[in-house]
């Protein structure tokens, strides 16, 4: 591991505190500070815009907690993810969604990566740029995971360029996508999404809770309006206010893979720059208060905006039996490439 140079200015890394017994590493510029949690799937738990001292990133009401320091009190493949689920973002491989079967190995929620721990190694440490390379080998696939992580002097984009490797002569299927999520103070009601090209909305075949959901159906229809349930046009670019009902939407037919969400009344704005010949899909969760079952109970205002490889969210198996799943030859290596960026909007 490269040594630490100590600094109080340009980028830096600092990388000998804990959190809840996890290691934390923080990249920082003058611009943005982004805390990851390498004892948890390299999980971005914050990205803070220093100039408003904006989090964007959803923190779920149970906070930062350590999975492998609280065993759960019930042994469930659907649950062990959410039981522990930060907020922030997260990587999901190979399997997105609840649990799912392929090849004769079992996967629980979301994956083997989100919540096993990454090595991590220092790259590069100086005062115009910061590099960090994080690394995970699946267990119940043969796989190997490394992504590098970069901060600028004086900018709010951090690049992200990654690499999944088959090491096995197995031909093997698999989800890949970046579970980023949205929270207050930076989420509220009228902030707007923004998506180039001429994108489509794919509802989920089914509600995600008990109350019902926003459209009326499983018809395709023209980024950014689809039908309610009584057959009104809802804008779905445009974030409603708490006690909305839950949603999950896909949207496809993505010419560029490329986003903003933007708060118009603070002034402030994510940009998100992803492959999407690798991603073809993103995908639209939304939780705003309305469900009140497990795990929310009414406590969240959140939306996912999450560059995906495969849908729907049901498992491997479902997006095999769809044809949406990126398949690996044997000893194949797929890269992709990401951006995030915080900063000020010109409304």
């Amino acid at each position: 591991m490269m040594y630490r140079k100590q600094r109080n200015y340009g980028c830096r890394i600092h990388d000998r505190y804990e959190w809840d017994g996890m290691r934390v590493v923080i990249m920082e510029n003058e611009k943005v500070r982004v805390g990851i949690l390498p004892d948890k799937g390299a999980e971005i738990f914050e990205f803070l815009y220093k100039p408003m001292d904006l989090d964007v990133m959803w923190l779920s009401p149970n906070g930062v907690q350590n999975p492998h320091r609280y065993p759960g009190t019930y042994a469930d493949p659907s649950t062990n993810f959410v039981d522990y689920y930060t907020g922030g973002w997260q990587e999901v491989f190979p399997n997105g969604g609840p649990p799912s079967r392929m090849k004769g190995a079992y996967f629980g929620q979301h994956g083997e990566v989100s919540q096993a721990p990454w090595d991590y190694a220092i790259l590069c440490d100086e005062p115009e740029r910061i590099e960090v390379a994080f690394t995970v080998h699946t267990r119940k696939y043969p796989f190997r995971l490394r992504k590098v992580l970069r901060l600028d002097k004086n900018s709010g984009k951090l690049f992200i360029r990654e690499e999944a490797e088959n090491l096995s002569q197995a031909e093997l299927p698999a989800m890949w996508g970046h579970h980023i999520v949205f929270g207050p103070p930076f989420l509220e009601p009228d902030c707007i999404i923004r998506l180039p090209g001429q994108p489509v909305i794919i509802p989920h075949d089914e509600p995600t809770s008990r109350t019902g959901r926003r459209v009326g159906g499983t018809a395709v229809s023209h980024w950014p309006y689809a039908d309610g349930p009584n057959h009104e046009k809802i804008d779905f670019s445009r974030i409603p206010p708490p006690g909305t009902k839950s949603e999950m939407l896909y949207i496809g037919n993505l010419q560029e893979g490329a986003y903003t969400l933007t708060n118009p009344r603070i002034g402030a704005q994510v940009t998100v720059t992803w492959d999407h010949k690798t991603f073809p899909y993103l995908w639209y969760w939304q939780e705003y208060g309305d469900n009140m079952d497990y795990p929310w109970y009414g406590r969240t205002y959140n939306i996912g905006l999450e560059p995906f490889s495969s849908m729907p969210t049901n498992g491997l198996q479902t997006a095999a039996d769809r044809g949406t799943t990126l398949l690996f030859r044997a000893q194949e290596i797929k890269r992709f490439e990401l951006t995030f960026e915080v900063g000020e909007s010109k409304e």
